[in-house]
């Protein structure tokens, strides 16, 4: 009964310290960047200049060496900004690649709708524009940052696109959610690609449909990587992925349309996409990913 109760105090004082130690994450807006702070340690910055391509997330940090687990503008494909959302050949459109001509997701209301807790909600409104032709789609952004644990950092994102005009996207590799690791994390160097059947690397990972794929790393004594996860309710889910062993892992449903050629979708037609990024130490296996994606699933 003593050794009973001695546990039940220490259990208390263990959820009471955990609960004293939640991470306190801030969230400041400076001109065209939101900041985003864990225990005042830099975390990442949302970039929605109006000179830039489409809003990023850069850098994206990692919990354990404070060093960004993405790349910005790698040389090999400058069009690649880190943790984004676009899309290629959208009505003649590009909203992904380089040439701010050829078409940009402007930011039009970036927000802060909560910070300075255990949690920093940040929102978005864009539009997608080119010069010379009917804007075809407006998006609403959600991005919910917490911390878990010392050595996790969660995003959860929500994107709901609104077709403003009948939308054709033609058959391409350039779309949606991505995510370009930095070049020490790629399996060029090293490094680890993984999907949720245990598949590793570009050859048995591309276009392979998969509800996550985890990208990680050595970088000094450390063990970091990025996972992204696709929601069940998401349409197409599982999506095929567009997988590069230089460090590239995008959910990309617009490379394998269902007629071979095209993605078709209405005016007025909405789609709600949804994705939780861990960003994280050690390998898959370490880090849980695919326990976590069983808790991602259940939820709403």
């Amino acid at each position: 009964m003593i050794k009973l109760k001695i546990s039940i105090v220490l259990l208390l004082l263990i959820v009471g310290f955990s609960k004293i130690r939640a991470a306190k994450i801030n969230a400041v807006k400076v001109g065209s960047k939101i900041n985003v702070t864990i225990d005042g340690k830099y975390f990442t910055s949302y970039i929605f200049s109006s000179d830039e391509k489409y809003p990023f997330f850069y850098p994206v940090n990692g919990p354990l060496s404070g060093g960004s687990v993405t790349s910005m503008r790698n040389g090999e494909y400058p069009h690649h900004s880190s943790l984004f959302f676009g899309c290629d050949l959208v009505n003649g459109g590009n909203y992904w690649q380089e040439g701010l001509e050829r078409g940009r997701i402007i930011s039009v209301n970036a927000e802060i709708l909560q910070e300075g807790g255990d949690t920093v909600v940040i929102l978005d409104e864009c539009i997608w524009s080119r010069p010379g032709a009917i804007s075809p789609v407006k998006d609403s952004r959600k991005f919910t940052i917490t911390a878990p644990s010392a050595n996790v950092r969660q995003m959860d994102v929500e994107i709901t696109m609104e077709m403003l005009i009948d939308v054709h996207i033609r058959k391409t590799n350039h779309s949606l959610f991505s995510a370009r690791m930095a070049a020490d994390l790629s399996v060029k160097n090293g490094g680890t690609m993984v999907n949720a059947e245990g598949a590793k690397g570009e050859k048995d990972t591309f276009g392979k449909p998969t509800p996550w794929i985890d990208f990680y790393g050595k970088r000094g004594e450390f063990i970091e990587g990025l996972a992204i996860m696709q929601h069940p309710s998401n349409p197409w889910y599982p999506s095929p992925w567009f997988t590069r062993d230089y460090g590239f892992i995008s959910p990309t449903p617009m490379y394998w349309p269902e007629n071979g050629e095209e993605t078709f979708l209405k005016k007025g037609e909405t789609l709600k996409l949804r994705y939780r990024v861990f960003i994280h130490g050690g390998s898959s296996e370490e880090a849980k990913i695919g326990e976590l994606f069983e808790i991602y699933k259940k939820q709403n």
